[in-house]
């Protein structure tokens, strides 16, 4: 596939439709190898807010000091989620994702100490409990990575590590956002996490479809909406006994 050249708001649309419409997975990887040069700089156009949210909403319950903590960052993509936790002091990241394209990008910025090629909602390369919290930003939708990602992120983390992760919650996103939410409620209710918070956000990024976009705004200028959640992994004396009272996080 050649690369394509990102940032030009009328030509993002079709790139984001034909990302989710492809669902055999070497079709989509290619796709994400030829699209890695210019996603940045179109996301950019989208004016695509959910790294910066998410890492907003993971600070509310550090895992440990900045400086020490260690982030798995998955779907890492070119690294434009990890500059975030970077300027915020977080050093330590680790990063997977699927395409060698999006890697080399990733690579390239330097944000993470660690890159792997995975294929993501097979077995991540970590021992179980390895990492103090876990960051999934944007690849949690249909047509993207499955559910059933969810308890391999859990397992990597460590008893007491916080897993933030994101899905969109715009009208062709709703069935997919339900099958996560069952998938949460099931390690939930099974004592294996504890949900801190789930943030609804409307301003997400820009639609780029007149059916997406929020109620009340135009197919121009409109957002779609999303939603972050923030989990603590249970420690295993509490996730065989009863579950503590959610602890107050400060307002966001």
């Amino acid at each position: 596939m050649a690369q394509e050249e990102g940032g030009s708001l009328p030509e993002v649309p079709a790139r984001v439709g034909a990302s989710h419409r492809i669902t055999d997975l070497a079709r989509k990887l290619h796709f994400y190898d030829g699209w890695a040069p210019g996603y940045d700089q179109d996301v950019a156009a989208l004016q695509y807010r959910a790294p910066r949210l998410a890492v907003d909403c993971l600070t509310q319950a550090p895992a440990g000091p900045p400086h020490t903590t260690l982030i798995l960052g998955v779907a890492c993509g070119t690294g434009l989620v990890a500059a975030e936790p970077q300027a915020r002091g977080f050093l330590q990241l680790h990063g997977v994702d699927g395409s060698p394209g999006m890697l080399e990008q990733s690579r390239a910025h330097g944000f993470y100490q660690c890159l792997s090629l995975c294929i993501l909602g097979q077995t991540l390369p970590s021992p179980e409990g390895t990492f103090d919290a876990v960051l999934m930003v944007g690849a949690l939708s249909d047509g993207q990575v499955p559910c059933s990602a969810v308890p391999e992120l859990l397992r990597v983390t460590k008893p007491g590590g916080l897993a933030c992760l994101t899905t969109r919650t715009n009208p062709s996103n709703l069935r997919f956002k339900e099958a996560l939410e069952a998938t949460l409620d099931q390690l939930e209710q099974a004592g294996a996490r504890e949900r801190l918070m789930a943030w609804p956000v409307d301003r997400w990024e820009l639609a780029t479809s007149e059916v997406e976009v929020v109620p009340g705004t135009s197919a121009n200028d409109g957002f779609i909406s999303g939603i972050i959640y923030l989990y603590r992994k249970q420690e295993v004396a509490q996730a065989k006994g009863a579950r503590p009272s959610p602890q107050p996080l400060l307002g966001l």
